[in-house]
């Protein structure tokens, strides 16, 4: 995963070829684990321009880490805090996954702060 993070970043930029080997990738086993979770987030931080496509990956990619249980317990609240607060900024896709997971469960009110 390494790696195929680590060429995406090359040039700054993540187009819609490089978010269908993300998915091949991620989704292979059926499951998305923390370090694939944690590799979305370092995505979607440090490239420059992001397409379309990849607002819905890291949305679904992150939501089905987050709710494999159906409930966002501690540690996953202090997970995604950690990751969204990371750059100081809340962006466009942290906020969109904010919403794709109150619209499923209740949000801890720290991270349902960060939406507004």
């Amino acid at each position: 995963m390494k790696e195929l993070v680590k060429s995406i970043l090359e040039d700054g930029v993540i187009d819609a070829q490089e978010v269908e080997k993300l998915k091949e990738k991620i989704f292979e086993d059926g499951e998305v684990d923390k370090e694939e979770a944690e590799a979305l987030f370092e995505l979607n931080d440090k490239a420059k321009e992001k397409c379309a496509e990849f607002k819905e990956l890291f949305v679904e990619g992150i939501k089905k880490y987050i709710l494999a249980d159906g409930k966002i317990d501690e540690d996953e609240e202090q997970f995604l805090k950690e990751h969204i607060s990371a750059d100081g900024q809340v962006d466009e896709n942290e906020k969109a996954l904010l919403q794709a997971l109150a619209a499923e469960t209740e949000l801890p009110e720290s991270l349902a702060a960060m939406i507004d």
